[in-house]
């Protein structure tokens, strides 16, 4: 079983925006991310106009809350098809399901990655865990640092979604 665990400042930022004018343009310094570094290559990681942006922040090892974690992402794409963006940051023990011999799901991560969702590995993970991010799936990005990818997410307005056990 797995939990999914919407923090309230992300709410409260939510409703802020709704308040907030939009229609503001980005300072000219301000820089908004659209794409990542995945297998030596730069590839977009999903419409930067996406109404709906989530990050989801995978710490678990157990392939039940992975399984689990796929079913939202499929029914996240289905429902907002393109008006979605998404991106996994996975570290910890949650690093494993981006490891090519021991995720088992390497297809739908290559699936989805074709759909444009990222998928991002802590490089603080690896190396304390002696991983070589030769070992990752293809379709994997890393980050210097999942837990500070997961904050910039958040302060750039992106929904937050903890899965865990």
């Amino acid at each position: 079983m797995y939990k999914i665990v919407l923090t309230a400042t992300v709410l409260l930022a939510m409703i802020g925006k709704k308040v907030a004018d939009t229609s503001k343009e980005p300072e000219p310094n301000q820089s908004v991310p659209s794409q990542q570094k995945v297998s030596s290559q730069t590839v977009e990681t999903g419409s930067s106009k996406a109404k709906h942006k989530v990050v989801l922040h995978l710490t678990s090892n157990d392939t039940a809350v992975w399984r689990g974690m796929i079913k939202n992402i499929t029914n996240l794409k289905a429902g907002w098809k393109d008006d979605v963006q998404i991106e996994v940051v996975a570290h910890g023990p949650g690093i494993y399901f981006l490891v090519q011999d021991k995720t088992t799901q390497q297809a739908s991560i290559h699936e989805f990655r074709q759909m444009g969702i990222s998928f991002m590995g802590c490089e603080n993970t690896l190396r304390e865990r002696k991983i070589d991010r030769a070992s990752l799936v293809p379709d994997a990005g890393t980050v210097p640092m999942g837990i500070g990818e997961v904050i910039m997410k958040q302060e750039e307005g992106w929904s937050y979604i903890k899965i865990t056990n």
